[in-house]
């Protein structure tokens, strides 16, 4: 490893004086002046991962549904996932090293993890539409140059797609061809063959409006539309020609202010979608007759996919575990529906992806989103073998052969490494397609209770502490007591605190049989928090 070189370089890519970020979930994430030396130092890093690991390591630089100033990074580990926790704390201990401490701060890596250095390092990297990202991928690559490492340059590329190359590397083709046409291949291959299986479509059913946020995903889906022999008609809005990325438009956006995005026409009834930034999540929505706003969230997304697969899994005649990871965030009634009417297991973890994807690879079948869109569905290998050998089988009748293949092209037209925009919209499709169903009616599957979300500050986080996935405050001493006799005041009410992670509030969140009572609920959880828990400035308002 030649250090001269990466002193010399590293000097080309500053770091700021007294500058500290931090990685989390999202990998860094900043306005996008002050990222050129994180850029340049993950790259390095990226480099000692791919010798630890013997692998490709994938580098994407985004910063999703953030504004159009900032840019962030993230690393990806040999399988399409994400970077492991113990590397996280490498990526803030490098990035935020001074200029004349990086060098012992790569050996102090190097020798933690006992890395030998003599195998080549190969990193993918890729970027977003932001016009910061091209500099800024620039000194990625640099920074894996300097270290000797060998690069391939994805360029404009969905967070999600350059997963789907990290894992396609890593397992020597199995997983897909290393590229984006072979990315759109495979997807849309699997889509075409899934929606042979639905009867007589009408131009109406395959039309759907997509808002791109003005981002990378409405390039992407440009470009696979062609691959799509014309099962769906695509009008995509926000394409990026005209708006600026995330303003007003994208995921985010709809699902926090729960309207239309700016930039889209649409009429009463119309199936419409929105990515977000880097086109890693999605929900849908319509506008009913009465210009009421439906939004089908993260929630109505795993219920549609996982009542779909349980359906399947049953006439194929497979006894596989199948399961749906929420959150405590997801809407009550989507957990009663699953349990009570589909009779599908329902798991409850922590706030985060990671923990979504980690409780989802103990099934056979594990569907996760999360309420605001980033979700997939993980298939374990024995289950992913059983459907092969069924799909093959020629002595099993039409009706459990039929659902063998369709159980196949879902694996196919999924991508497993991370949530993905384009994928999950084009299962949805599928299975809207397959199903005869309107959006209207699959909004109808059940209907949310009214909920309210609250933000309560304190002096300190870290006087909450919780248990059983978040559902239940352990500390402070009398708080979840509170709770209980306030939620037993309610019907169909529940409620939950959890600290945030980035700032000192408490975040809360209460839902009930009708809008008033979850307001009053939330506002009178608020008060118990800020009176146990350390609440500093004014006393919660109530909100009526």
């Amino acid at each position: 490893l030649d250090f001269e070189e990466v002193s010399k370089q590293s000097i080309l890519h500053p770091k700021p004086a007294g500058l500290v970020l931090h990685y989390g979930t999202a990998g860094f994430r900043s306005n996008s002046i002050h990222l050129d030396h994180i850029m340049f130092r993950m790259g390095l890093l990226a480099v000692l991962r791919s010798k630890k690991t013997k692998s490709t390591i994938g580098i994407m630089v985004t910063a999703s549904h953030n504004p159009e100033e900032d840019n962030g990074v993230k690393l990806v580990d040999p399988m399409g996932e994400m970077l492991a926790a113990t590397w996280e704390s490498y990526a803030t201990m490098l990035a935020n090293a001074e200029q004349e401490e990086l060098i012992s701060a790569l050996n102090e890596i190097i020798e933690k993890e006992g890395i030998d250095k003599s195998p080549e390092a190969s990193v993918f990297v890729g970027k977003d539409t932001r016009s910061s990202s091209a500099s800024l991928s620039q000194a990625v690559l640099d920074g894996v140059h300097a270290l000797g490492g060998h690069s391939k340059d994805y360029g404009l590329v969905t967070t999600p797609q350059l997963h789907y190359m990290v894992c396609c590397k890593n397992t020597q083709g199995k997983y897909g061809d290393a590229t984006v046409e072979g990315y759109y291949k495979k997807l849309c291959q699997a889509f075409t063959q899934l929606v042979g299986n639905a009867s007589n479509r009408t131009d109406d059913q395959k039309h759907l409006c997509v808002d791109g946020a003005n981002g990378i995903g409405a390039l992407k889906l440009r470009e696979m539309i062609s691959h799509l022999n014309k099962g769906l008609q695509v009008t995509i809005f926000n394409d990026g020609s005209k708006g600026k990325l995330n303003h007003q438009c994208g995921a985010d956006f709809v699902k926090v202010q729960q309207k239309t995005p700016t930039g889209i026409q649409v009429n009463p009834g119309d199936r419409c979608c929105s990515f977000d930034g880097d086109a890693d999540r999605i929900v849908y929505y319509f506008t009913d007759s009465q210009q009421v706003f439906h939004l089908l969230d993260g929630d109505k997304i795993a219920t549609l996919i996982s009542t779909f697969l349980k359906e399947l899994l049953i006439q194929a005649g497979l006894n596989l575990k199948i399961a749906v990871v929420q959150t405590a965030y997801a809407n009550g009634s989507s957990t009663d529906y699953l349990e009570n009417t589909m009779n599908v297991t329902v798991r409850c973890t922590k706030t985060g992806v990671k923990h979504l994807h980690h409780a989802a690879l103990e099934f056979d079948v594990g569907v996760y989103f999360e309420a605001n869109g980033h979700g997939t569905v993980l298939f374990s290998k024995a289950a992913e073998d059983k459907i092969q050998q069924l799909a093959q089988d020629s002595r099993i009748d039409d009706e459990r052969k039929r659902a063998a293949l369709m159980l196949q092209s879902t694996i196919n037209v999924i991508n497993q490494t991370v949530g993905d925009a384009l994928s999950d919209m084009l299962l949805i499709e599928a299975i809207l397609a397959i199903k005869g169903m309107t959006v209207e009616q699959w909004d109808r599957i059940y209907t949310d209770l009214p909920n309210r979300q609250l933000k309560v500050k304190v002096s300190d986080r870290r006087v909450i502490d919780t248990t059983d996935a978040e559902r239940r405050a352990v500390s402070p001493a009398g708080l979840q007591e509170a709770i209980d006799q306030l939620v037993k005041t309610y019907r169909k009410a529940r409620s939950f605190v959890r600290p945030s992670g980035t700032e000192d509030v408490v975040r809360v969140y209460a839902e009930a049989d009708t809008q008033e009572s979850a307001d009053a609920l939330a506002h009178e959880v608020s008060l118990a928090v800020y009176r146990l828990a350390g609440g500093v400035g004014d006393e919660p308002k109530p909100l009526h």
